[in-house]
């Protein structure tokens, strides 16, 4: 699978712009605000349907625009090639159609394109809050599981009305145990099939995430990540039983599977603490190469791979090794950020393989020629 070609109107500092790819490695070059991550971002919306920055969609329009579209033509399993359209227009519900196709669920579409990003902002799983470590696990299950995403849907709209529920005991002065006990049925049917699903996941990710890394770094560190779960020791029933009243108390709900965690260690210990930029940089990267590589195993071919601005904090050892890598045949094709022209095609100088290198300027992309 790959994107062969990409249009864009009034969609964030692109006017109009239109992009012919190569099946390989594509490399948008340009100085910091040019645009560089636009298009990517323009692609992650055409694959998961929103996107990776800025989940307020109406923000993406330009300027005083009306609407702003983004149309991808996608050539899969030897086909004709698919149409993906997302066109959002003002004070207008959002619009993803397949082949001219309007979609009634957006989530019927994820999965069928799936990505890969890697981003300056991934350093939020390991800098911020669970929630953000949470949401990356189900966003990599949803791309392949419909029934996990439907039950992940589920599971927050029952939490929502428990915790409702809470709040309103606490301010008209009751407690009702028989109507919490109604969403506590939903809760528990749906958290440990999450937890079951999130468990399997973790055991076949973790061994591919200490793969990548020691690629990366030539096995300089030990790193490891583990599952942290109030379900690992109890079951939900049991946890909601023993919570009630501290959830009465906190007027929410305290137990399950929204208070999961993953934690993130490199030689022992926490690598939000005691990690470099480097090594926090390099783990990010190992475990988005390994989402790449576990999504390809599931789907049964690659997915797309954009890489933006990942170069920055990484020492000239591991940026060959990361280039090297992904132009190898287990990867399909990937896009790519970079603010230094020389250095993108010394690289390409190195590593023989097909690709396209595209000139950012303040919303203008111009393809160079390869003369090297």
């Amino acid at each position: 699978m790959y994107l062969q070609n990409l249009i864009l109107t009034n969609f964030k500092n692109y006017k109009e712009a239109k992009f012919d790819f190569s099946g390989k490695i594509n490399c948008f070059i340009g100085y910091n605000g040019a645009g560089k991550t636009n298009i990517l971002d323009a692609i992650h919306y055409l694959s998961l349907c929103k996107s990776y920055f800025n989940p307020i969609d109406f923000q993406n329009i330009q300027h005083d625009a009306p609407f702003f579209a983004i149309h991808g033509t996608y050539q899969k399993n030897h086909n004709l090639g698919d149409l993906v359209s997302c066109v959002q227009k003002r004070n207008h519900k959002k619009q993803f159609k397949l082949n001219d196709k309007e979609y009634n669920r957006l989530s019927d579409h994820i999965g069928l394109y799936p990505l890969v990003m890697i981003s300056p902002y991934d350093r939020d799983l390991i800098n911020e809050g669970s929630d953000v470590r949470r949401k990356y696990i189900d966003s990599v299950i949803s791309q392949f599981d419909k029934i996990y995403l439907d039950d992940l849907i589920n599971y927050n709209k029952a939490l929502l009305q428990r915790n409702i529920l809470l709040k309103k005991f606490t301010e008209r002065n009751y407690f009702d145990r028989t109507s919490l006990e109604i969403w506590d049925v939903q809760l528990i049917k749906l958290g440990e099939k999450i937890h079951s699903k999130r468990k399997e996941f973790l055991v076949e990710f973790i061994p591919l995430f200490q793969h990548y890394f020691n690629f990366i770094t030539k096995g300089k560190e030990k790193v490891s990540i583990s599952y942290d779960s109030q379900l690992n020791d109890r079951t939900l029933e049991e946890l909601l039983a023993v919570s009630v009243e501290k959830d009465r108390m906190a007027k929410y709900t305290t137990a399950g599977i929204h208070k999961d965690d993953l934690l993130m260690n490199i030689d022992g210990h926490p690598v939000k603490k005691f990690g470099s930029q480097g090594q926090q940089k390099s783990y990010i990267i190992a475990i988005k190469l390994a989402q790449f590589e576990y999504t390809k195993n599931i789907k049964g071919f690659k997915p797309i791979l954009l890489l933006d601005d990942i170069f920055d904090k990484l020492d000239e050892t591991r940026v060959k090794q990361i280039i090297q890598l992904v132009s190898e045949n287990s990867f399909g094709q990937a896009f790519i950020t970079d603010t230094q022209k020389e250095r993108t095609e010394n690289i390409f100088r190195q590593v023989k393989i097909d690709h396209k290198i595209f000139d950012i300027v303040e919303g203008q992309a111009f393809e160079l020629e390869n003369n090297y």
